[in-house]
């Protein structure tokens, strides 16, 4: 669990977006602190709407980097120019809006504080199944906060899901610090049978599962994937983070599963489904990573190609075993993350590029910028519809749409 300062510049809108990120700060358990010099890292949510305004973010984010040990620069500027910092020096992650939560998470769990209580948000019902992971990773502190899953039944999570559906929900999504280790305290994991129950429930929704370490869903690969071949309100999407390509690294942050394991999730799903989203997590700078290591992790990510993914320059947390590991050097960390930076822009937006001229049926979410809103299609890509209003899109329906464009992280659209 980290701890944040956020700053915000321009409209109206970046306030929407910083307050969006800040209540997915909140949800995981990070908490907020009054100033950069306290906090774990500094967000700035930047604006360009004048040349004289460019000049004034630049000069405060090389102001917020040298108060803070970790920088997040987002926004418009971050969008449009977002060279322009590299040029001027600054050593900051340059991310999308809706990257920001997820990067700051360090390769942790995420630690709602919620416990396992349902709640709606428009028309997302969130769904945590389980408290806890079986994980004993030597850099993450949330262990401390989580102790070890505690799984409620699988009738109990489906009355919730049926209850958040009944409430209007459109869109579930399924939560926990490890979904793929759901009902391992009981003797077996159940994930995959949670997943058909929610599915029979009578409505039309779907179904978003969320973070599950590759060693819980490498025993159940096959279940999982023969759910997700017959149940069409899940979305075709799974967030595996493997963090390293090599052994050698896994072995050092205690993660449970091999290279090999996570390729062999991979490959389960590529044959059972013709089209899906993989997202993965890679921490780049490990105290023990060698050149070769990265060079490892690299090429795995060439391999396996994930369309979402979240690279995170490795940050010591107090009380880890890590914390007491002699770290790399900053510089070091930086070539890194942006190397493998760069290879994610181009394999995103490669994706990307092969949906453009098709027609997806996508579910409008959320209300996006101005009058835009936000949709999903059936592999939990994000689609953005402009001038939502002439069309009478609402937040909740299920439309047709055809893919005009991207922007690396997500398409644009029109209805069809």
């Amino acid at each position: 669990m980290a701890r944040y300062h956020i700053e915000t510049y321009g409209c109206t809108s970046n306030r929407g977006e910083s307050r969006q990120i800040e209540r997915k700060l909140r949800d995981a358990g990070h908490k907020p602190v009054d100033g950069p010099d306290e906090a774990d890292v500094a967000i700035m949510n930047t604006c360009t709407v004048v040349e004289k305004t460019e000049h004034n973010m630049l000069r405060r984010a090389q102001e917020l980097e040298d108060e803070t040990a970790d920088l997040i620069v987002t926004g418009c500027m971050a969008l449009a120019q977002g060279e322009e910092f590299e040029q001027a020096g600054v050593d900051a992650q340059v991310l999308h809006w809706d990257d920001v939560p997820t990067a700051i998470r360090n390769g942790e769990c995420p630690t709602p504080e919620s416990g396992t209580d349902p709640v709606i948000d428009g028309v997302v019902g969130i769904l945590p199944i389980a408290r806890g992971c079986m994980s004993d990773c030597s850099y993450c502190i949330t262990k401390q906060a989580t102790g070890k899953i505690d799984s409620p039944p699988v009738s109990e999570n489906v009355e919730k899901a049926r209850a958040l559906v009944h409430a209007g929900a459109k869109e579930i999504r399924i939560t926990g610090q490890d979904t793929g280790v759901y009902g391992w305290d009981d003797g077996e994991r159940k994930l995959h049978v949670l997943l058909d129950r929610i599915c029979d429930i009578e409505g039309d929704f779907r179904v978003r599962v969320g973070m599950a370490n590759p060693k819980g869903v490498h025993g159940i690969r096959e279940e999982l994937a023969e759910v997700f071949t017959e149940n069409e309100k899940l979305y075709n999407f799974i967030h595996a983070p493997v963090q390293s390509g090599s052994n050698d690294v896994l072995g050092d942050m205690r993660r449970q599963h091999q290279v090999s394991e996570f390729v062999e999730v991979v490959e389960t799903f590529d044959e059972r489904l013709d089209h899906w989203t993989l997202s993965t997590d890679f921490i780049v700078g490990f105290p023990s990573e060698t050149a070769r290591d990265h060079e490892q992790s690299m090429a795995l990510f060439r391999e396996v190609r994930p369309e979402k993914v979240n690279v995170t320059r490795f940050s010591k947390r107090p009380g880890t075993d890590a914390d007491d590991m002699k770290g790399l050097g900053g510089q070091t960390k930086k070539d890194r993350s942006k190397e493998m930076s760069e290879l994610k822009r181009d394999i995103v937006a490669e994706a990307y590029d092969e949906l453009v001229g098709t027609t997806r049926e996508v579910l409008v979410v959320e209300d996006g910028t101005g009058d835009s809103v936000k949709c999903r299609d059936g592999a939990y890509r994000q689609i953005i519809v402009q001038e939502a209003s002439e069309y009478d899109f609402e937040v909740g329906d299920f439309v047709d749409v055809e893919v005009t464009g991207h922007n690396t992280v997500y398409a644009l659209a029109d209805p069809v």
